[in-house]
């Protein structure tokens, strides 16, 4: 991706790290300023998913799934609000994305430890919005269906692989590229106007 960006006269840094350590987050906040100047806009990605019945008791991939979900995104807003708020003073926009899961709010089977999670970060970004709106820091969250992307290849449940496989095969879902164009357009809207929860699905996808 980097050089992709560079062959085309970008810039690009990238900064490999586990989201869930702390420290290495802060770092990486450090680096970037230091290299690109002060983020303007975060778009807080990193997930997994680790379906499972919860009478299975999978306590490894629930705790991971809380790691990375919840806390990962969370030590991604700690590293990187203060810059963003100070984008803001300077009269940027400055937005703060993440990536949440249509699973926040649909009921389903095997999905429970997931979808919780996804319904923090959802939850998380409204009250966000109370704190940062004020400060002219814009915040969303995007609720994806399903993409063809790696976040099924971790699933093991067999009847969860086979609905997300049947839904790839069967009808045609989203991109990366899809999701990549939605934030860049609700990140172009002017200042003042703050697109707030978007949710994104395949059209012929039912659930």
């Amino acid at each position: 991706m980097a050089d992709r960006i560079t062959d085309v006269g970008g810039t690009a840094v990238p900064v490999a790290l586990d989201v869930t350590d702390r420290a290495a987050v802060n770092a990486a906040a450090e680096q970037i300023a230091d290299q690109l100047g002060a983020v303007d806009l975060v778009f807080n990605n990193a997930g997994v998913q680790l379906i499972s019945a919860i009478e299975d008791v999978k306590f490894d991939d629930w705790q991971r799934q809380i790691d990375l979900n919840i806390s990962g995104v969370v030590n991604v807003i700690g590293a990187f609000v203060p810059q963003l708020i100070g984008a803001a003073a300077g009269g940027k926009p400055a937005d703060l994305i993440t990536t949440s899961s249509i699973a926040a709010t649909r009921v389903l089977e095997k999905f429970s430890v997931y979808s919780g999670t996804k319904a923090y970060i959802s939850q998380l970004t409204r009250l966000l919005r109370v704190e940062l709106g004020r400060k002219m820091v814009r915040v969303y969250t995007i609720e994806p269906g399903m993409v063809d992307a790696e976040l099924p290849v971790h699933v093991t449940d067999p009847d969860a692989s086979n609905l997300m496989a049947d839904l790839i095969s069967d009808i045609d879902v989203l991109t990366a590229a899809d999701v990549a164009e939605t934030v860049a357009f609700i990140a172009s809207v002017p200042r003042h106007v703050n697109l707030t929860e978007i949710t994104i699905l395949p059209t012929q996808q039912a659930v």
